[in-house]
């Protein structure tokens, strides 16, 4: 049977792109759905996603079926911020024993990449993504985090992907002790000056370019991370901001100023699909979170105030586990702000990168 690559541009092989990581997922007891109303509109042209991202969509067929696909794309927001020339081959999923077809596709998308002027190929960490789990398989991860198959690892490093950078995911479970601590927090952070406002009492006309400016001012040195735009955010207020959103996120002020940003989704577990007899664990109903400081407000408690004040809501809401979230394994000041919120090691990921000169 011959394979072939090719690169889907309309809007139904765009879907069936989309639809593919179903296939992959199907034998898990507990999964992730495609989320098709975010990735066919990015992969369209026709989302704020798209801006400023040259993206080409690939496949892998094995006797007119897809086996593989990935996006070999060129970020220029990262680019101009970075100066690195790093591209990212993004949503890549494979059915098993496909390394043939992985290695001709990787082999596509880089030798795409190095006719764009990128001298590397970053996989696990670009265009939103998460990285490559390497544990903690049969887990329900925190939503939009990855739960990619055991496999994956072999076929990236024999399509010519290295180990570049390792994760941490953060697991929390709920003592009356950790509540009075997160309490004594957020009050601490109050008396000493800082305002917590989570996004609903934001007014309106600023909360999109005060999150944005301060996420982006926060993550300006966050290895790998590229600028959001105001265009993302507002799209995903107008989403996530119904289910929850709003209420746990916040922004921290120091003298009427942005100085922290905490975004928080509430779990979303009642969109997974299980089979019978695997229901959905309680440590895996869990929020996703993201949190920045910026550095004059360093060192003063902001972090865990901003936590605090999500998770003291998400308990009254009946939570029994809550998430930290991913961190890069070097990046001591956030793991020690995971421990003094309670916080232990769940899980571990792998972010990869091909270098596009000869190996």
């Amino acid at each position: 049977m011959a394979i072939e690559i090719e690169s889907p541009s309309d809007e139904a092989t765009l879907a069936e792109f989309v639809d593919f990581y179903d296939r992959v997922y199907e034998y898990r007891p507990i999964r992730w759905q495609s989320m098709q109303a975010l990735e066919l509109p990015m992969l369209l042209g026709n989302s704020p996603f798209a801006d400023g991202r040259t993206m080409r969509p690939l496949v892998a067929r094995d006797d007119g079926e897809i086996v593989a696909r990935c996006v070999a794309a060129v970020d220029q927001r990262y680019l101009d911020h970075w100066h690195d020339g790093v591209g990212h081959v993004a949503l890549f999923e494979a059915m098993p024993g496909t390394r043939e077809a992985c290695r001709m596709m990787m082999d596509e998308a880089c030798g795409w990449l190095r006719r764009q002027g990128m001298q590397a190929a970053r996989a696990g960490f670009g265009l939103g993504e998460f990285p490559f789990a390497i544990d903690a398989y049969d887990d329900l991860p925190p939503n939009l985090v990855r739960q990619n198959p055991a496999y994956y690892h072999a076929l990236l490093k024999d399509a010519g992907f290295e180990s570049e950078k390792g994760w941490v995911d953060y697991k929390i479970e709920v003592t009356p002790e950790l509540i009075e601590r997160w309490q004594h927090a957020l009050d601490g952070a109050k008396a000493a000056g800082f305002d917590i406002v989570p996004l609903r009492d934001v007014p309106k006309d600023k909360l999109v370019s005060q999150f944005v400016g301060t996420w982006n001012t926060a993550f300006a040195e966050h290895w790998g991370a590229a600028p959001f735009t105001e265009a993302e955010f507002a799209l995903l207020v107008d989403v996530l901001g119904p289910m929850g959103m709003l209420d746990l996120s916040v922004l921290a002020y120091d003298k009427g100023e942005p100085v922290g940003v905490l975004w928080v989704n509430p779990e979303f577990t009642v969109t997974a699909v299980t089979t019978e007899g695997r229901d959905v664990r309680a440590d895996e109903r869990l929020n996703t979170l993201g949190i920045g400081v910026l550095r004059q407000a360093r060192g003063k408690g902001v972090n865990l105030a901003m936590s605090a004040y999500s998770y003291l809501r998400l308990v009254k809401q009946g939570y029994s586990h809550l998430s930290y979230t991913l961190v890069l394994d070097d990046n001591w000041p956030s793991r020690r702000t995971a421990e003094r919120l309670g916080a232990y090691v769940c899980g571990n990921y792998m972010v990869y990168r091909r270098n596009l000169g000869r190996r």
